[in-house]
């Protein structure tokens, strides 16, 4: 697992120089695919880097900007990747921060291992099985070695201070159904601090412990969740399919995620 977490956190490491470097261009290409989401050539340039590092481990690789592969291939695979090289592109093009790389590792619709990287913060958030979910920041112009970053993160959650219930919401998608949950909170828990953020940063928030909850009522990928639900599950908390109140499973025939909730 140690060989797998290295590689995947290289693979991020790298994808991330790539983003940064368009991301301070002034052309970021912009393209909209069919479902109308955007597309840049951050999001191509990081899924080739990602990729080149990621099938030397011979483990199938299913990624939101790699090909359309039919379920009856998939279903044979008890361990795959799931990648999205980048998680929040609409806020990479309102260069807001708020976007992140998710490489998550599953097996048997589990996630195993997961990380999730911030390139325009520097922050890096990972976890396995074995070790628990860790969270490091560093300088985006020091030179890194792998072994130090990853001896050097710190364990996750982190106390935190102010004790206020706090719910962390999409800054692109709220929902009325996201809402009307954030009432029930505030009549549960009477004063409740509302944060919104973009990306898969609103899963590593509850695992970071600067959140208490993340209702997710509006559609989601499985890209989009597999990382941060593995530094979630590997720090202590859950991330419950909304219809079946289970942990979400993953590589199912429908990528589509129910609505879910993480606490």
């Amino acid at each position: 697992m140690t060989k797998h977490l290295y590689t995947a956190i290289k693979a991020a490491l790298e994808a991330g120089k790539d983003i940064l470097e368009i991301y301070q261009s002034e052309d970021f290409g912009v393209q909209f695919k069919g479902d109308s989401s955007p597309l840049t050539k951050a999001d191509v340039a990081s899924h080739s880097k990602i990729v080149s590092f990621l099938e030397k481990t011979n483990i199938p690789i299913l990624s939101e900007e790699g090909n359309v592969i039919p379920y009856e291939e998939r279903k044979k695979w008890k361990k795959l990747w799931i990648v999205d090289p980048i998680d929040g592109t609409k806020e990479f093009i309102k260069r807001n921060g708020e976007f992140t790389i998710n490489i998550a590792l599953i097996e048997n619709q589990v996630p195993v291992l997961g990380v999730v990287f911030v390139p325009a913060l520097g922050d890096l958030y990972f976890s396995t099985q074995e070790k628990g979910a860790f969270k490091i920041t560093f300088s985006k112009t020091e030179k890194i070695n792998i072994e130090t970053l990853i001896n050097s993160a710190v364990k996750l959650p982190l106390e935190r201070e102010d004790k206020t219930f706090t719910v962390v919401a999409s800054r692109s998608h709220m929902s009325l159904e996201t809402e009307a949950y954030i009432l029930d909170m505030k009549i549960k828990h009477g004063n409740v601090h509302l944060i919104s953020k973009g990306s898969s940063l609103k899963l590593c928030m509850v695992a970071e412990g600067k959140a208490d909850c993340y209702p997710r009522f509006a559609p989601t990928m499985e890209w989009d969740t597999a990382a941060g639900q593995a530094i979630c599950e590997h720090a202590g908390f859950q991330v419950l399919d909304w219809q079946s109140k289970k942990n979400m499973l993953y590589n199912r025939k429908e990528l589509l995620n129910n609505w879910f909730l993480v606490q």
